[in-house]
């Protein structure tokens, strides 16, 4: 009797090691998910910001310069559109690029109040993305790194968690999946 009790002690004992363990690696990988997922909401409310804004300057040139048929042509495909987020923010970057050259190129939109103001508006909301970006690749990659190594690939698995890109601004609508991995 006193063997069988030792051997029901030592069950219950790692029963409650291995919970306890399980119950910290699902914590872990949790907080990882947390950060993403905070760092994909606020990106998700700047692109939405960024995009606009670059619809609205798009209106404001065409009222007061002659714009050539194939600008902004992405922004305006974009409007009956529905994308993700890591195909919206490259197009988004784009469009920027594109936006801050015709801006550059023409005095009368460097002159004009709201323009300007959105130009600026732009600057912040850029900067503040290239940050977001960076702290959700970095999370990112704790997360991947989590869902791979042992232990915590065994809660990972249980939970069915599987790897996720990185804002990486390259063009995943090509055959080269490689660029996505880690």
């Amino acid at each position: 009797m006193n063997i069988f009790l030792t051997v029901l002690f030592i069950i219950i004992l790692i029963i409650i090691l291995v919970s306890i363990a399980y119950v910290c690696f699902y914590n872990k990988i949790n907080e990882t998910i947390i950060r993403v997922d905070e760092a994909e909401s606020r990106i998700d409310n700047n692109l939405r910001t960024k995009f606009d804004l670059l619809n609205r300057c798009v209106s404001l040139f065409k009222n007061i310069i002659e714009l050539d048929d194939n600008a902004f042509k992405d922004i305006v495909k974009l409007r009956a559109r529905k994308i993700s987020n890591f195909d919206l923010d490259r197009i988004l970057v784009n469009s920027y690029n594109e936006f801050l050259s015709i801006y550059d190129a023409n005095k009368k939109l460097r002159e004009n109040d709201e323009i300007y103001k959105a130009a600026k508006q732009l600057v912040i909301i850029d900067e503040e993305l290239n940050t977001l970006r960076d702290y959700y690749n970095a999370n990112i990659t704790k997360y991947n790194k989590l869902i791979k190594k042992f232990p915590t690939n065994i809660v990972a698995e249980i939970k069915k968690y599987k790897e996720r890109p990185f804002y990486d601004l390259k063009d995943r609508t090509d055959d080269d999946y490689e660029d996505f991995k880690l």
